[in-house]
C-alpha cells in the first residue's frame, strides 16, 4: 500500500509519523474526540470531513490529512454535506437548537406547541423531540413543565390566591397545575404560598469533624444537610427556606439518621442508606445526579458534567445547580475541581472541600 501521499512524512508537512497514526486510528475507529483536531480529504470525490463523519470509508491512497477546514479548501477540496466540518459539531448544533427552545419555553406565556418548538430549531417535531430528550434527558414537554411549576413557586408568596398565582404562570386550567406540577412544591400550593405552615420538618445540630452540620427531613427524606461554623446560622438557614414551617427537633429515632450523616461524613465509603427529599429543578436533578455517580476518590470539572448530562455548553448552569446542592457531601459537589486540578469555590468553604476530597484519596 502506498502510504506517502496519504500519510506526510516529517519534514513535508510537519506531520511526524506517530501523529498520521494516530490520525489513521482516529479516522478507522470514525473517533467524534479527534474532530476539530484536524480534516480528512478524499481525492476521488473531492470533500472533506470531520474524523467521525458515517461516510462509507474511503481507500487510503486516496486519503490525505489537513489541519483545518480551510487547509482543507486552499487544496480544492470542499466540504462534505453530511457531516459538515466548516460548521460547529453536531453535539454543539444540537444543544444550540435545543438552548434555543428552552429559551422560547421560559419566555411564552403559555406553552408553545412541539411543532412551533421544531420549526424554530429548524427540524421536524419527531427528529426535535428526540434530539430534546437526548440533550436534556426530558422530553420537551416535561421541561415546559417544570418551568411553569416554578412559576407558580415564585409568584405564590405575593400571590392573592394560589389560582391567581396558577393562571399568571401560564396554566389555562388549575386543574392541569395540580394534575401536573404541585408536586415539585413537597407541599400543598397554599402552604407554600404562606411560607410551609404545618409542613413538618425535622432537624438536629450535631458536631463532626468537618465543624457542624445540620440535618432536615420532611416526611420524604433528608431534605438538607448544611455544613458551618455556626450552629445557629445553619438553623436560620433553614428558618429562612420556609418561614412558617412547623420546624421540631428531631426524636430518638431521627438522632439515627443524624448519626449515619455524621458517619458518611467521617467516612465517606460507607454510603448513606436514608431516603431523600431531593427536590430541586429538573435540570439541577440531573446535575445532581450526574455528580452522585462521580465515583468515590476522583474529581470531575464543570464542563465533564456539562458533558455527561448531554448539555456541554451549560457549565455556567452548572455551576449554579452545584451552588444551589443543599444535600452536603450526599450530592458531593466537592468532587468538582477546576480544569487545571485545583480547588474551585465550595458553598460550605473550600478546606471543608479538601478535607473530603482527602479522605476519600486516603480511602
Amino acid at each position: 500500500m502506498r502510504r506517502a501521499e496519504a500519510e506526510p512524512r516529517p519534514g513535508a508537512s510537519g506531520t511526524s509519523e506517530s501523529e498520521s497514526a494516530q490520525r489513521w486510528a482516529a479516522l478507522a475507529a470514525r473517533d467524534a474526540g479527534a474532530d476539530g483536531l484536524f480534516v480528512y480529504a478524499v481525492r476521488t470525490t473531492g470533500v472533506y470531513c470531520r474524523p467521525s463523519c458515517p461516510s462509507r470509508a474511503a481507500k487510503p491512497d486516496n486519503v490525505t490529512f489537513h489541519a483545518t477546514c480551510a487547509a482543507a479548501e486552499a487544496a480544492g477540496f470542499r466540504p462534505c454535506r453530511r457531516c459538515r466540518p466548516d460548521e460547529a459539531p453536531l453535539a454543539e448544533r444540537q444543544a444550540a437548537a435545543v438552548a434555543r427552545a428552552c429559551r422560547l419555553i421560559d419566555a411564552a406565556e403559555t406553552l408553545p406547541t412541539l411543532e412551533s418548538l421544531a420549526a424554530a430549531a429548524g427540524l421536524s417535531a419527531f427528529h426535535f423531540h428526540r434530539v430534546f430528550r437526548t440533550v436534556t434527558g426530558i422530553t420537551p414537554k416535561a421541561y415546559a413543565s417544570a418551568r411553569l411549576a416554578e412559576r407558580v413557586a415564585r409568584r405564590l408568596p405575593a400571590a392573592g390566591t394560589v389560582t391567581e398565582a396558577v393562571f399568571a404562570a401560564g396554566y389555562n386550567a388549575s386543574s392541569r397545575f395540580y394534575a401536573q406540577g404541585s408536586g415539585r412544591l413537597g407541599m400543598t400550593p397554599s402552604a407554600y404560598r404562606k411560607g410551609g405552615p404545618g409542613v413538618a420538618i425535622r432537624f438536629a445540630v450535631a458536631a463532626c469533624s468537618l465543624g457542624a452540620i445540620l440535618v432536615a427531613a420532611t416526611p420524604r427524606g433528608v431534605c438538607a444537610i448544611l455544613l458551618g461554623d455556626d450552629p445557629d446560622a445553619l438553623v436560620r438557614d433553614l428558618q429562612d427556606r420556609f418561614p412558617r414551617a412547623d420546624l421540631s427537633p428531631g426524636d430518638a429515632a431521627f438522632d439515627l439518621w443524624v448519626a449515619a450523616v455524621v458517619g458518611l461524613v467521617e467516612a465517606p465509603g460507607r454510603g448513606l442508606d436514608l431516603p431523600l427529599d431531593i427536590g430541586g429543578t429538573a435540570f439541577q436533578q440531573r446535575v445532581w445526579d450526574a455528580l452522585r455517580a462521580v465515583p468515590i476518590g476522583t474529581t470531575t470539572t464543570y464542563v465533564e458534567i456539562a458533558r455527561a448530562i448531554g448539555a456541554p455548553t451549560a457549565m455556567r448552569a452548572v455551576a449554579q445547580a452545584c451552588g444551589a446542592n443543599r444535600l452536603a457531601v450526599v450530592v458531593p459537589c466537592h468532587r468538582v475541581v477546576r480544569s487545571d486540578g485545583a480547588l474551585s469555590g465550595y458553598r460550605w468553604g473550600v478546606a471543608r472541600k479538601r478535607a473530603l476530597l482527602d479522605r476519600e484519596a486516603a480511602r
